[in-house]
């Protein structure tokens, strides 16, 4: 019922709040070298047409081959390049229409986890320069300009992913591979955003320790009200950690919905190839119990 304002005239309810990320008719194209030009077209189609929402605090799985678009859509959505047409829409702004410097103040929103946790971080740097890096994404707005206060947020975001803040003055080398993604989780997760995009976040990782970085993300969207848009190729995976399913076949979505619905009844012939393929592999799952 719509509740009456003064004077006894109903309130009409304001406009809708927009999706946390909206993403209409997403397509990218790629020009070949010249030297590939005489075996194929010039051309390749990355993306073709792709669409979706996602709203605040829920996570949306995108699978599919080696080749489907799935890097592809991460980058545009993270705006690490532009799109041939469509829009990225970030709490109601297309990304890709910003301006530099007020993309790169929007980026504090939205972060990104990205899979190989050898290559991703410095070897050079310390963990401390590592994941108080995208503090500098927060000039301007909530400026943290003094030492103290970047080794204290970067503390507390090591401690959200089960480290120590003595690890601060460490270098990478000095961790194993779970721990320097849990540092790269750190680092996503220190401007407070609202969107993390992981791409195959735990695919480099032993199978022992997969369960467990899925379990502590997991546990930080529940704690801190976090959106994903979780890449993977293991659909076990994305069982188990999204509320949405979007699957992509040459750049193209052939069918979304709930993992319940989808991967029990899936109507498409590529879906079904995916779940058949990994039922062959179910063995060497790692998504937790």
């Amino acid at each position: 019922m719509t509740p009456a304002a003064p004077g006894g005239i109903a309130a009409q309810p304001g406009p809708a709040a927009p999706p946390l990320l909206a993403v209409r008719g997403l397509s990218q194209r790629y020009r070949l070298p010249r030297q590939h030009l005489l075996q194929r077209s010039p051309v390749v189609q990355a993306l073709d047409g792709v669409s979706f929402t996602l709203e605040a605090g829920r996570s949306l799985g995108v699978v599919g081959e080696s080749g489907s678009g799935k890097s592809t859509l991460a980058r545009l959505v993270m705006a690490l390049e532009a799109p041939s047409t469509g829009q990225v829409l970030f709490e109601g702004r297309d990304l890709h229409a910003l301006p530099p410097r007020s993309l790169r103040a929007a980026r504090a929103g939205f972060q990104m986890v990205f899979q190989d946790p050898y290559g991703s971080l410095d070897p050079r740097r310390t963990v401390l320069q590592t994941v108080a890096e995208p503090l500098a994404l927060l000039q301007g707005r909530q400026p943290m300009a003094d030492a103290d206060q970047r080794r204290q947020a970067a503390a507390e975001a090591l401690e959200a992913v089960g480290l120590r803040a003595a690890d601060l003055d460490k270098v990478p080398h000095q961790f194993s591979g779970g721990q320097r993604q849990r540092i790269a989780i750190a680092r996503a997760l220190i401007t407070r955003p609202r969107l993390i995009v992981a791409d195959e976040p735990v695919s480099a990782l032993d199978v022992s320790v997969q369960a467990q970085v899925l379990n502590l993300l997991q546990q930080l969207q529940h704690t801190h009200g976090l959106s994903y848009l979780f890449i993977s190729h293991d659909l076990a995976v994305v069982d188990h950690l999204c509320d949405e399913v979007l699957v992509l076949q040459r750049g193209r979505v052939v069918e979304q919905g709930p993992p319940q619905t989808l991967f029990t009844t899936p109507q498409h012939p590529y879906t079904q190839q995916l779940l058949q393929a990994a039922a062959g592999a179910a063995p060497q799952s790692a998504a937790p119990a």
